[in-house]
């Protein structure tokens, strides 16, 4: 039998890889506004930002971790109310983390748009299995 908090150790890795991407971004920000003599007023929205800024890959990639990771923070929760962590469901909750490390390092990096996308849609596919494992659980 598994322990059903074991669930939350890929939810863990994910929330450390989002502080990781979030740490870089600040790093990245300041340098590039202190190199180019940025000021903050003048980067004040999304749109003014995206003018200004050259490098944008750990920012696109921050706004990234919130969109279908949400989906596997949900699901995460659910499994665990209804007592459906099992060994399928924790191999798909890593694996999606894996794939998204691993989307992060190519997106803060060398941004190879294919690279990046085929990593993004396997870990969508990951994604929609653990929801279709967690609606078959809902259905028993």
């Amino acid at each position: 039998m598994t322990d059903a908090r074991a669930i939350f150790w890929p939810a863990v890795a994910l929330a450390l890889l989002t502080l990781i991407v979030w740490l870089r971004l600040f790093v990245v920000r300041i340098a590039e506004m202190y190199r180019l003599r940025i000021h903050p007023q003048s980067v004040a929205t999304s749109a003014r930002a995206a003018e200004r800024f050259v490098d944008t890959r750990a920012a696109d990639n921050f706004r990234n971790l919130f969109e279908l990771p949400v989906l596997f923070y949900v699901a995460l929760g659910i499994a665990f109310a209804i007592v459906a962590v099992d060994a399928p469901m924790l191999m798909l909750a890593w694996l999606f983390v894996a794939l998204r490390v691993l989307h992060s390092l190519i997106h803060c990096s060398y941004n190879r748009v294919m690279h990046r996308f085929g990593v993004y849609v396997a870990s969508g596919i990951v994604l929609w299995m653990l929801w279709g494992w967690l609606a078959w659980h809902l259905l028993r």
